[in-house]
């Protein structure tokens, strides 16, 4: 069992009140982390830390914050065995999981760092002769990142790569699911040399996501948010951030259909079919949620894809670190 702290400027620091909360791990029940439960106030500390580091960070070139991002992503990758160990104990994922994911997010750092000389504005047709007239990129300020467990370092990191590559500062709010997967990647930022305040990392229990969130989106320095979890809770923040008039984007959840054609090999079908329906159990937004196949081959297709899934759910039974697709 972990016991964790959030990261305010730099420093790493419990609840107002020393308030936690419990995470179990789903295959035991036995407590997995143990995480601060922050407070309103504590939320706007993490904010007013982003925002003054705001000042020297959105002025810094963007080869330094190139470099910086190429070493977090060194440094996620070095924390594996980590995230192996946390996303088991949290979500009750497999190894293969995790490690795909810590995969990913290093990719995806290292495209925010390619995408810092590449900010650029553009020359606007102007009436008035002799006049430049001209748009200029400029980052915004603090950007909230709110991710899911379901991919919790794909999805934690994509929150705040980018927003980092174009000078804003972070607030990661960590989902209640999985703090400590969430509470490593704010660490990879720190072991990069990320300047304090720029990521700030905090946790909240679960009755009191509602509050926290207010208090940050509420707050005047906070420009942007960015969202990705389910189509209920997206429907409550994309209603907070309207009334404090404030861009989000949201990411919700999906029905993605897969469409089999009569000229399709059907054992090649069934395989993708099961690892679209099946993968991390299907709890991922892009997971296959219905199969439309054309009569032709629907019964065949039918057949074999039940005989696939038993076959899957003996795996998953007999062992919890086996994929799907090898049963």
């Amino acid at each position: 069992m972990s016991d964790l702290s959030m990261l305010i400027n730099g420093l790493k620091v419990t609840a107002e009140k020393g308030a936690t909360f419990e995470r179990r791990n789903p295959l035991d029940g036995t407590v997995a982390t143990r995480a601060p439960a922050c407070s309103p106030a504590d939320a706007v500390m993490a904010v007013e830390a982003a925002a003054e580091a705001f000042k020297t960070w959105s002025e810094t070139g963007p080869g330094e914050r190139r470099s910086l991002l190429l070493k977090a992503a060194e440094k996620l990758e070095a924390k594996l065995p980590q995230f192996v160990e946390a996303v088991a104990a949290e979500t009750g994922a497999t190894g293969m999981w995790a490690g795909f994911n810590v995969m990913l997010a290093a990719g995806m750092l290292r495209e925010a760092a390619s995408l810092t000389t590449q900010v650029a504005g553009e020359v606007i047709p102007s009436d008035v002769p002799g006049s430049l007239s001209m748009g200029v990129r400029q980052p915004a300020g603090v950007v909230l990142g709110i991710a899911p467990w379901n991919a919790p370092i794909i999805l934690g990191v994509r929150a705040i790569a980018t927003p980092l590559a174009c000078g804003n500062t972070v607030v990661l709010k960590g989902s209640e699911n999985c703090p400590r997967t969430h509470q490593l990647i704010a660490e990879s930022f720190v072991d990069a040399g990320f300047p304090a305040g720029v990521v700030n990392y905090i946790t909240n229990a679960p009755h009191e996501a509602g509050i926290v969130v207010e208090a940050v989106v509420s707050h005047p320095a906070v420009r942007r948010v960015n969202f990705t979890g389910s189509t209920r809770v997206g429907k409550l923040i994309a209603q907070t951030c309207a009334k404090y008039l404030k861009p989000a984007v949201l990411e919700l959840g999906g029905k993605a259909p897969l469409v089999i054609l009569d000229d399709a090999d059907i054992d090649d079908a069934v395989n993708a079919a099961a690892f679209g329906c099946f993968a991390n159990s299907g709890q991922i937004c892009m997971s296959t949620e219905r199969i439309i196949v054309d009569e032709k081959i629907a019964d065949e297709f039918v057949r074999k894809f039940a005989a696939k899934a038993g076959r899957c759910r003996w795996a998953i039974r007999a062992s919890r670190s086996r994929w799907c697709s090898a049963a």
